[in-house]
């Protein structure tokens, strides 16, 4: 949202009011916290102090490394807003320093200071190093000719920094320059508008930025002041956590901690999944059709989705099997079970006028209310839907007793399709909340519902969903996908830009729609997002109007999923250690560069690659004829797929068939690989190789292998690697067998004493 027109004038029509000083200031040194009033004018004289308003600003340290700063113009004008629960600890190092003309407040190194009385602005600081400031005209409040209220921030920008995150966007990956609004739309990845909107950012100058409102949020980075970040609401309200760095894995660190974390997922969800598709026709017959075509080519599979008409049509959701497709779904669902496979089914939080529940929810206040005490309805989506309330927790109840019968019936994961057309006029929410804030936050009671019905009757790491639309905090709930994409090339970076900005915004699991979703992808399209999809956590074959089995396309489609899909099976000891970094740290599994290099000024702007956790670093081939240009770090890069070595710090050109694509591994890596390509669950510990990449002297590192994440009561097994000129040792409490991997000689470790030393030549793994 804009206010000004340039820097000097205001938009037409429009009341802008500015605090010009800084006067009352109060210190309470038990809370601790700072509180001060910004007028609107500058007070001289004690007469200056009549007829004028001011903004009372309150700022207090709530965790070590995030202080919430509170900007409130009339008190008057709150509304009901969703909560945002938050994770605050009890005690932590904070303080606050008054002495005549200087104010400090701090939350560990994290620190704001003020100049004292009839002073201006804050200046925001970690240590010895600058972070941000508000600077003149940095806090301000705006009223439409319309009346409508607004309070906005602005932060000072510096030379070169960059903005990222605000949730899965799909334009540019750096925010700089753009007009963001948070607030859920389904828009599909071709617009500024997102499936998943979050208030949250961050930047390379070493901090992050979370406003704690759930309703529509705009940003303008750069864009309006270019060398200020402006952040505002359409309240009198407005409240934000400054979180502290310095690098970006920290301040997601912090945030989470705040926000929440994923929990585990269970291993069979990093197979393959495979869907009925959107539009077409199916039955039991044509599913088992494609199971039976996965296990003829020797294509692993683990979950098989039953996307919208699984229901009948007109219906949905009644959470009712279509009788004449499926006239015994518990049986065909035992049936799949029998193949070794997971059941997943699309729903949604709408009913239909015509499913039997509707009659029933709007007797009992499930659905939402117009404001005449009707029910809401549209014919957008289905005929006469309505909305389930989620803010009714007998609704919540009633919601979730639906989905504890398709669990009772065999199901084991949903897919939470939308959430995002929520309306914000004429209709009154159960709790009375304000529409304009319910807007976003309806996504998370929906996916917060269907969550918790999962954890309930399956336990706590087994519970998995596949959600498109999320707000502040929706990373606990995982996992989501990237929604609507057409099936082209320029789409599929689309795609990439949403996952790399939702990693940036906390989300540790992500997936997307293998071959694009809208229209029918050529093979060339297919066969490299093929590569691109099974190089992440969570992989899915998916489209609307057309079948997405690989053999549809052509027989290579086939060999390249077998070849990718078998890649990761192997390499899942490598990426369920990388997801346990989501669980215990919030850092995602999907890393831009920037998040992993972020000393390396090169990646700051890249948004054609990324890393799959640390160590691998994945291009996407986005051209039919192969040609690919990837940027490596400083560093020796070792070839995954061919062994071949190259000396970092430059952009590369390549050339890559429907088999290949850079897939790189960092310098200084040991690479946990399994001895299972064909089924997610396995011990992973078991028979695992410790490949070894360039490790230099000095190295010391122990390996997680995550075996108890297979579904196979195994215990963990860490590996504990040292090398010292020309020796390497390796350690483990593991009484699994396992190698080690060093430039293609194998070595055998000595099973009784859970040890291995191997002498190298010096220049060999330098």
């Amino acid at each position: 949202m804009k206010f000004s027109d340039g820097f000097w004038l205001d938009r037409r029509g429009w009341t802008v009011e500015r605090a010009r000083q800084m006067r009352g200031f109060e210190v309470d040194c038990h809370v601790p916290k700072i509180s001060f009033l910004a007028p609107i004018k500058n007070v001289e004289t004690r007469g200056d102090t009549l007829n004028t308003g001011t903004f009372e600003v309150d700022v207090t340290p709530v965790a070590e490394g995030v202080i919430k700063v509170t900007v409130e113009r009339w008190k008057g004008r709150r509304t009901r807003r969703p909560a945002i629960n938050l994770n605050l600890p009890a005690e932590f190092p904070c303080g606050v320093e008054s002495r005549e003309e200087h104010l400090r407040l701090n939350a560990g190194n994290l620190a704001i200071e003020m100049p004292g009385e009839a002073g201006w602005g804050f200046e925001v600081s970690s240590g010895d190093r600058a972070v941000t400031s508000c600077p003149t005209r940095g806090i301000g409040h705006a009223i439409s000719p319309e009346g409508k209220r607004y309070t906005y921030v602005q932060l000072q920008m510096h030379p070169g920094e960059r903005i990222y995150g605000m949730g899965e966007r799909f334009g540019a990956f750096v925010k700089n320059g753009q007009s963001v609004d948070i607030w859920n739309e389904d828009g599909g990845t071709s617009s500024e508008q997102a499936y998943k909107n979050v208030p949250f950012y961050i930047s390379t100058a070493g901090y992050g930025l979370l406003v704690l409102d759930q309703g529509d949020v705009s940003f303008e980075v750069g864009s309006e002041a270019v060398s200020r970040v402006q952040f505002s609401v359409c309240s009198d309200r407005l409240e934000y956590l400054l979180i502290d760095g310095p690098s970006p894995k920290e301040i997601l660190r912090r945030y989470t901690a705040l926000s929440g974390r994923p929990p585990k997922v269970p291993a069979w969800s990093y197979g393959t999944w495979l869907t009925t598709s959107f539009t077409t026709s199916y039955d039991e017959r044509t599913v088992m059709s494609f199971v039976d075509g996965m296990a003829e080519r020797g294509l692993p599979l683990s979950c098989f989705h039953f996307d919208t008409f699984w229901m009948r049509e007109f219906h949905w959701c009644d959470f009712v099997w279509d009788p004449v497709a499926f006239p015994d779904p518990a049986g065909f669902l035992s049936r799949l079970k029998e193949r070794g496979l997971r059941v997943c089914v699309w729903l949604n939080p709408y009913i239909a006028q015509k499913s039997h529940l509707w009659d029933e929810g709007a007797e009992k206040g499930y659905l939402l209310r117009t404001q005449d005490g009707g029910i809401w309805q549209t014919d957008l989506w289905q005929a006469g839907m309505s909305l389930v309330d989620f803010t009714n927790p007998e609704a919540v109840e009633w919601f979730k007793d639906q989905l504890r019968a398709l669990i009772d019936l065999g199901v084991d994961s949903f897919k939470t399709d939308f959430g995002e057309r929520i309306p914000v006029t004429g209709i009154e929410w159960f709790d009375g909340s304000d529409p304009i804030a319910m807007h976003n936050a309806y996504t998370g009671l929906y996916n917060r519902a269907a969550f918790e019905v999962l954890e309930e009757r399956l336990g706590y790491g087994e519970a998995t969903l596949f959600a498109r639309s999320a707000t502040i905090g929706g990373q606990a709930m995982p996992v989501h996908w990237g929604g609507d994409c057409e099936s082209t090339f320029p789409s599929m970076g689309e795609t990439l830009r949403g996952g790399l900005s939702l990693a940036m915004s906390g989300f540790g699991y992500w997936s997307h729609d293998i071959g694009g979703f809208e229209g029918t992808p050529d093979p060339a399209v297919f066969k490299r997002w093929i590569a691109f999809g099974f190089l992440g956590s969570h992989s899915r074959f998916h489209g609307s109007n057309s079948v997405r089995v690989p053999w549809a396309f052509d027989e290579e489609a086939t060999d390249v999923t077998r070849e990718f899909s078998n890649l990761k099976m192997r390499l899942l000891p490598y990426i369920g250690a990388t997801a346990r970094e989501a669980v215990a740290e919030g850092i995602p599994v999907m890393r831009p560069m920037v998040l992993e290099f972020p000393e390396d000024r090169a990646v700051f702007d890249i948004d054609t690659q990324y890393m799959l956790g640390s160590s691998l670093l994945v291009a996407p081939v986005f051209t039919s004829s192969g040609d690919v240009d990837v940027y490596l770090p400083a560093g020796r890069w070792t070839s995954l797929l061919t062994g071949q070595t190259v000396e970092g710090g430059k952009w590369i050109h390549e050339l890559h068939d429907f088999h290949s694509l850079p897939l790189y591994v960092r310098q200084n890596s040991v690479l946990a690989v399994g001895a299972v390509n064909d089924r997610p669950e396995y011990d992973w510990a078991d028979g695992v190789v410790l490949k070894m990449f360039a490790l230099q002297d000095g190295h010391d590192s122990t390996v997680l292998v995550p075996a108890g994440d297979a579904g196979v009561g195994a215990a963990d097994a860490r590996f504990h690697v040292v090398r010292s000129g020309g020796q390497i040792r390796v350690t483990t409490d593991s009484d699994r067998p396992w190698l080690v991997d060093i430039d293609g000689h194998v070595y055998q470790p000595n099973t009784g004493e859970r040890l291995l030393e191997i002498r190298i030549d010096e220049g060999a793994n330098a």
